[in-house]
């Protein structure tokens, strides 16, 4: 712990539907759901407006309709959700050479390293001064937490959501924990805090009372040490700059147990395609394939796989993966689910690999020629930029088979009416709404599906970036 609230969490608000609020004017103020569109879609973001609907990331997006069927509901945007995610990290490290990010959206600054902040005041301040500059280079609003350690720092900015900033002074933080519902702490998922609460803890101070010892018989070793740690606020964690990954793996804790093989094996083929996402972003390769499976009792089983060479093949790796699951007894039920890779290369040997490419996609898998079945794969399971969503499959005119099919969401160019998005389509038609960034709400038109003088185009930037 740190004597002065010197390390600041970042946490954009609703970060891709505000980015989509932003970039589409007549979407202000409602509710925006960003995710996979098909059968098997979840959300992988919502705004506020459609959160007082009850839905939420990780969401199916049918459950999500039934719920606010009103909404708009759109595919992600990852090109235009990095080119925002670039401008604010550039601005965090104006403030820094020691910064952290976690996702798209979210990081943490050790201010005192970059001599932005060295006491309550100036960190204030520095925060108070980020949110401004990020507001006026992207138009969107951020969170900050400010506290002595990591792990406080990232509870201030949840507590100050939306749109503010809460300071934790050093000395107060288990004044200001104990009230607070054990899911507040970092690990703490909804499988933990309902084993917590049939033990009758659930708040922060009743963690701390519960002492060390009885969380280790209650949940283990180390992750007893850690909560009881937590509980008392205890963090030592450094900032930690950008550094080579050694790994990359994404999981999913689920709220009630899984015990239906199918469902479960389903399960692991979407986290393999998560996985492989975050491995081509990162621009890596890797040899060995991990399964992770946290049981109904919660022991954890971990399985891995040595590839023969470096792979960012989604077939590879989802076949590795269901090959780990075949040797993992699951008939008590599973908690949580994770798909990693490790052992990480800069290149890839894609002769290896010529049988699994040989035989084909899997049906529903992306590449398929399905409209939505790489936004469907994905899964949020952590915070918001961990929780990335699929990327949406090729943009419409990439290819015979998907030249006229027009995602809800995407961005497109009238040779007469110039930028607007696609609001919808079917039965031969698609309704476009012509507007940009800054400018008012626009008219919608409908046009045919094959109309030569639509074409997709790109994003537009936030911030100045009208075209006419």
């Amino acid at each position: 712990m740190r004597s002065a609230p010197t390390i600041l969490h970042l946490d954009m608000d609703a970060f891709y539907a505000s980015v989509e609020q932003a970039s589409k004017p007549s979407l202000r103020g409602k509710a925006v759901i960003v995710g996979g569109l098909g059968p098997r879609g979840v959300v992988a973001t919502a705004s506020y407006e459609a959160r007082r609907f009850g839905v939420h990331s990780a969401m199916p997006m049918a459950q999500a309709r039934r719920l606010c069927p009103n909404g708009a509901y759109l595919i992600p945007r990852f090109t235009l959700y990095r080119a925002v995610s670039d401008v604010v990290m550039a601005l965090l490290r104006q403030l820094s050479p020691l910064v952290e990010p976690l996702s798209l959206d979210e990081a943490f600054v050790d201010l005192e390293a970059g001599g932005a902040a060295f006491d309550a005041v100036s960190a204030r301040a520095a925060g108070e001064r980020l949110r401004a500059e990020i507001l006026a280079a992207t138009g969107l609003s951020a969170s900050v937490g400010l506290a002595g350690s990591k792990m406080l720092a990232k509870v201030a900015s949840e507590e100050a959501k939306p749109d503010g900033l809460l300071l934790i002074e050093v000395g107060t933080e288990r004044e200001l924990l104990a009230p607070m519902s054990v899911r507040t702490l970092p690990g703490v998922g909804p499988a933990t805090g309902e084993h917590l609460r049939r033990a009758g803890i659930t708040t922060v101070g009743e963690l701390a009372e519960a002492g060390e010892d009885e969380l280790v018989r209650m949940v283990g070793r180390s992750h007893g040490v850690g909560l009881y740690r937590m509980a008392l606020g205890l963090d030592d964690r450094p900032v930690v700059a950008e550094r080579d990954a050694k790994s990359v793996s994404v999981e999913d804790t689920f709220d009630v147990d899984l015990h239906d093989r199918v469902r479960i094996r389903g399960e692991v083929q979407r986290l393999a395609e998560r996985c492989v996402q975050r491995l081509r972003a990162s621009g890596h390769s890797g040899r060995t394939i991990v399964l992770k499976v946290r049981r109904y009792d919660f022991s954890t089983l971990t399985r891995s796989e040595t590839l023969r060479g470096p792979t960012d093949d989604p077939a590879v790796v989802r076949e590795a993966a269901g090959r780990l699951l075949e040797g993992v007894d699951t008939t008590g039920g599973v908690r949580l689910l994770g798909v990693g890779v490790s052992g990480l290369a800069d290149y890839t040997q894609e002769d290896l690999f010529a049988q699994s490419l040989a035989a084909g996609p899997e049906p529903g898998a992306a590449g398929t020629g399905e409209p939505d079945a790489a936004a469907e794969s994905g899964g949020p399971g952590g915070s918001e930029g961990d929780r990335e969503a699929a990327e949406p499959p090729a943009e419409p005119g990439t290819g015979p088979a998907r030249q006229r099919h027009w995602a809800a969401g995407s961005d497109v160019r009238h040779a007469v009416y110039g930028p607007g998005w696609v609001q919808g389509s079917g039965v031969g038609r698609v309704t476009v709404r012509f507007e940009q960034p800054g400018s008012p709400p626009g008219r919608v038109r409908t046009f045919r599906v094959d109309d030569p003088e639509l074409e997709p185009t790109d994003p537009l930037p936030l911030v100045g970036g009208a075209a006419g």
